[in-house]
């Protein structure tokens, strides 16, 4: 098992609210990561449609897990989201995590959240506080 990914299965081990979520982690590389889930009936708000806040968290959880993928314990510091398409139960969305720079201290990173035809449901981006201290996996 590469770095990347040992390091994401330690910090998904100790996220209850991604678990809750019900996220499942597809693919890990460095600077890289692929999630997905499934939204259920108590995600929606009074539309009839999934709350921002599952698209947010499940965008937020790829943004994590790519940058810590690094081997540096990253942080955000600023996100944004831009929703483009609604999200209703039994949708099951793919969030696909991309680092666009890197440097010693900062990340940025782009994260497209998808429905499984292909749609794009949401474009998500975040920049990271990358830390000094590596993870020990």
């Amino acid at each position: 098992m590469e770095k990347a990914e040992r390091i994401v299965d330690q910090m998904y081990s100790k996220d209850a609210f991604s678990q809750w979520l019900g996220i499942e982690v597809v693919a890990v590389a460095a600077g890289h990561c692929v999630l997905r889930m499934e939204v259920r009936e108590t995600m929606l708000n009074g539309f009839g449609i999934a709350h921002g806040g599952i698209s947010y968290s499940l965008a937020d959880s790829a943004l994590a897990f790519a940058s810590n993928s690094q081997g540096r314990h990253a942080l955000s510091i600023e996100t944004s989201i831009s929703h483009t398409a609604p999200l209703k139960a039994g949708d099951i969305i793919t969030a696909t995590a991309t680092e666009e720079q890197c440097s010693r201290r900062i990340g940025l990173y782009r994260v497209e959240v998808r429905k499984a035809d292909g749609q794009l449901a949401a474009i998500f981006k975040g920049t990271v506080y990358r830390k000094s201290q590596d993870w020990e996996v």
